[in-house]
């Protein structure tokens, strides 16, 4: 009997700029789209966790894998899933498409958000 691997969906929460403040500051409102077959996976490496924290500050809880062929901005974007919100973070893993046999060529990092 064969296993197919599923992602989740996930909502990727778009920030669209409408107007600016008094201040000169964006104001923005959000966009959520709902992309389908995401896998999220907690990591599990301390190694890992410790070498996003030095370099970008920020503690990676989970990390999401991207379906082949999605084309949104996920970098700085904030998700959401498993009734929480995230936001994803650093620079993306991605493979050469042709050369892997499943869903996904494209890791992100997220840490908890709000």
């Amino acid at each position: 009997m064969a296993h197919h691997i599923k992602g989740i969906t996930v909502i990727l929460i778009n920030k669209i700029e409408t107007d600016k403040d008094p201040f000169n500051a964006p104001v923005c409102r959000e966009e959520r789209i709902s992309v389908d077959n995401v896998l999220v996976a907690p990591v599990t490496s301390m190694e890992d966790m410790a070498s996003m924290e030095q370099l970008y500050g920020k503690k990676a809880i989970y990390t999401i894998a991207i379906p082949k062929g999605d084309t949104h901005v996920w970098q700085d974007q904030e998700v959401e899933f498993f009734g929480e919100r995230w936001r994803v973070f650093g620079f993306p893993q991605t493979g050469i498409e042709a050369n892997i046999p499943l869903d996904w060529n494209t890791k992100w990092m997220v840490e908890r958000y709000g």
